[in-house]
């Protein structure tokens, strides 16, 4: 799926950056899923971004989003997304749509998203500007991803874009045998990325990357899509 891109007056430095984003920050640091860097090359991450900070969209660190959230840096969201292993027949649960900038890259990756935030603000504007930029496999609900979306589940691949204190039992019960999640786990000052697989009804975990992301928050249920 190639959806509609908006055109401005600076697309093709855009159009650049991006290119030097894919190249130096991930491709030569290691990310080699030749899927996951064509989404990351074809999706304007400047689209997704406040205007006080569109001209700083292809820089290697997270961006304000309002709510207190932010636009994970391109090199997280690449390796959270590569170790996914995405086939475009899977179905993904997203848990923190924020931007909607990572909901677009699952999109272009997978047959189908759905994708939960807890703050309504977030989830109306992800909502309008991916339905804007011709997305039509998604859905993004308001409400707790904390819990994740049983009555949808089970799902190939789980995404969460928030750190949780320990491994969340009901997300891992809503994967998909041969499923896979990727999640930060730890308090505010110290995280890891974990990455869960299903196997033979087994979860097996790999600790991954020290990073930094806001915490997971349970909140309400889904009231919107």
């Amino acid at each position: 799926m190639f959806p509609r891109m908006r055109v401005g007056a600076d697309a093709a430095l855009f159009d650049m950056q991006r290119m030097r984003m894919v190249e130096v920050q991930l491709r030569a640091r290691g990310i080699a899923d030749e899927r996951v860097l064509a989404a990351m090359q074809r999706v304007p991450r400047h689209e997704f971004a406040l205007e006080p900070y569109r001209n700083q969209a292809y820089e290697d660190h997270p961006l304000p989003i309002g709510e207190g959230q932010t636009i994970s840096q391109p090199y997280i969201v690449a390796s959270m997304l590569e170790a996914l292993a995405l086939r475009p027949s899977h179905r993904v649960l997203e848990v923190g749509t924020g931007s909607g900038y990572v909901t677009a890259l699952l999109a272009e990756l997978s047959a189908e998203v759905i994708s939960m935030e807890r703050h309504a603000s977030l989830a109306d504007a992800a909502r309008q500007l991916l339905a804007e930029m011709g997305y039509q496999n998604v859905r993004v609900i308001a409400g707790d991803g904390s819990r994740g979306f049983p009555e949808a589940a089970p799902f190939d691949a789980i995404t969460v874009a928030a750190a949780a204190p320990e491994l969340p039992r009901e997300l891992v019960a809503q994967l998909a045998e041969g499923g896979r999640m990727i999640i930060p786990v730890g308090r505010e000052d110290t995280q890891q990325l974990q990455l869960i697989e299903k196997t033979g009804g087994e979860v097996q975990v790999r600790l991954r990357e020290m990073c930094r992301f806001v915490p997971l928050v349970s909140g309400s249920g889904p009231s919107s899509q």
